[in-house]
């Protein structure tokens, strides 16, 4: 795809998510709201509130003012602290004030995008706190519509709404965390040199790819399939994001691990890759 195409596309990737959140959410009765959703600390409305104050530092809103509690067990370090303070901010707020600014959050973005004159390659800040740094636009849009998707799954997961795991976002998703594989496989898990790893992911969007460790350490990815891999990780669509995306204990997760069960639990163990 050209440049111009890639960050169209993104942006409807990101665009189709976050309305279909904006649908998600409009029935809801009110208890649905505090919800428990796999991300450590976070409700339903936590999980909204998060989605706006991103985007809304992306469209340049100052930071909400908020004196943030001590004692929150999820909020580990400065990158959740960052995160959580437009959180907390809006948990006393109602399912209606919520989804208002949502709906208008999204408006302002939308309409920002549109009329963005940025180019693919052109750099700019993604807001993260400690974390915070400039990258190519494109991969602005990129990363919005994967952190957008992933929050939508764990809003269909607490609300028992499946949907849209083969959304344009849903690959955009899989093709982002794919490229994070081999750092994860042999920089994190530290899988020995001239070792492979398949993983085979079936369901909504099935693929294989085979992660190599070669001569310095370092891990590549293809679509090749290995004949005799060392360890053979297999699991469906939604346990390989959840996995990825640190929403389920790898202990517990339904993967059949075929070879070396020691490197495979190891890997299962690293294979985290947002913070």
């Amino acid at each position: 795809m050209t440049d111009n195409q890639t960050v169209q596309a993104y942006t409807d990737a990101w665009t189709q998510s976050i309305e279909s959140i904006s649908e998600l959410l409009a029935p809801l009765p009110t208890d649905a709201w505090n919800r428990a959703t796999e991300c450590p600390g976070w409700s339903v409305r936590d999980v909204v509130s998060h989605i706006i104050g991103v985007e809304s530092e992306l469209l340049g809103d100052p930071r909400p003012i908020h004196a943030l509690p001590r004692d929150l067990p999820h909020v580990r370090n400065d990158f959740t602290r960052y995160m959580e303070l437009p959180v907390d901010k809006r948990r006393c707020w109602t399912s209606v004030e919520v989804t208002s600014e949502l709906e208008y959050t999204v408006i302002r973005r939308s309409r920002a995008i549109r009329n963005s004159r940025h180019s693919a390659e052109d750099m700019v800040r993604w807001p993260a706190g400690p974390l915070s740094r400039d990258v190519p636009y494109a991969t602005l849009l990129r990363l919005r519509a994967f952190d957008v998707w992933v929050h939508e799954q764990d809003l269909r997961r607490a609300l028992r709404e499946p949907g849209n795991l083969d959304s344009p976002a849903a690959l955009v998703t899989r093709d982002l965390l794919i490229d994070s594989l081999p750092k994860q496989v042999a920089k994190e898990a530290g899988v020995p040199i001239g070792s492979t790893v398949l993983f085979d992911v079936a369901g909504a969007v099935p693929f294989q790819r085979t992660v190599r460790v070669g001569a310095h350490g370092r891990g590549s990815v293809d679509e090749s399939v290995d004949a005799a891999p060392d360890v053979q990780l297999s699991m469906d669509w939604q346990t390989f994001v959840r996995l990825c995306c640190g929403r389920v204990n790898p202990e517990t997760a339904l993967v059949n691990v075929v070879g070396d069960q020691e490197l495979g639990n190891r890997v299962l163990a690293h294979l985290t890759s947002t913070p």
